[in-house]
């Protein structure tokens, strides 16, 4: 699993204050030896599954939290409501924002 989040470019959230090692992840109370993964969001407790080992179910939190962070990067700042694109003679073309 952790060449996995490795070649999926997913950075493991690890903790000192969890006994795991790992953000989001602890060991399940009902099933001895398999680990939960959970995320946060607000109040909300947003479940995301039960793993045979802590390294799987941090892959999984890292997925999770990867997912959630704005992955279209939306953007009411121009036509085409994403950032870094912007619309050419009927065709879409990514910009990048150079910064001087």
């Amino acid at each position: 699993p952790v060449p996995v989040a490795e070649a999926e470019g997913l950075k493991l959230h690890l903790s000192n204050r969890s006994s795991t090692g790992y953000k989001g992840v602890r060991k399940h109370t009902q099933q001895a030896g398999r680990f939960e993964a959970r995320r946060y969001e607000g109040s909300r407790t947003i479940y995301i599954g039960v793993f045979d080992s802590a390294v799987e179910a941090a892959v999984a939190y890292a997925r999770a939290v990867d997912a959630a962070a704005d992955p279209l990067h939306l953007s009411s700042s121009n036509t085409t409501s994403y950032k870094g694109v912007i619309a050419v003679e009927a065709a879409v073309e990514a910009a990048a924002a150079v910064k001087a």
